[in-house]
């Protein structure tokens, strides 16, 4: 394991001696430590980022990798998650627009739902893939647009 540290729920831990891995396949493992046998399971993966979600016997953990890179990284601020800029939002699909969470002016998020578009009886929240602020509605509600109509753009 060399110099690596890891982080378990954001507390800096070294590897433990005598623990043991077997794996079942890319998801599943056994792990034994001191005699006793867990079951675990990875249930997200991010390898670029060092991390790890991992599932042992029911109870979820979150571990990170810590190499003597990672501090070089940080302090040049290339850990920084890259978040997208938005300009404009486009229809996906053709449908009617029913609903609608935003006004001229709102500081818009990553994941902020912004409308409600039914297409083909059912119906879909566009959610926001980055940030940007609300600069013009080009809809109104119940009216019909087509596939990659512009509905709102971003300043």
């Amino acid at each position: 394991m060399g110099n690596h540290q890891w982080k378990i729920d954001g507390k800096t831990v070294s590897p433990a001696s005598g623990a043991q891995i077997i794996w079942e396949d890319n998801q599943f493992f056994k792990l034994t430590y001191n005699g006793e046998s867990f079951l675990g399971e990875i249930t997200e993966e991010q390898l670029e980022r060092g991390y790890l979600k991992v599932k042992i016997n029911h109870r979820e953990f979150t571990i990170q990798k810590e190499g003597p890179l990672d501090e070089l990284i940080a302090s040049l601020g290339l850990d920084k998650e890259k978040i997208k800029k938005l300009h404009q939002l486009r229809s996906p699909m053709p449908g009617r627009i029913i609903g609608s969470n935003v006004k001229i002016g709102d500081e818009i998020n990553l994941g902020d739902e912004l409308l409600t578009l039914e297409a083909m009886k059912m119906e879909n929240v566009l959610k926001s893939d980055g940030i940007g602020r609300v600069k013009t509605i080009h809809f109104s509600l119940q009216e019909v647009v087509d596939k990659n109509a512009i509905l709102i753009t971003f300043e």
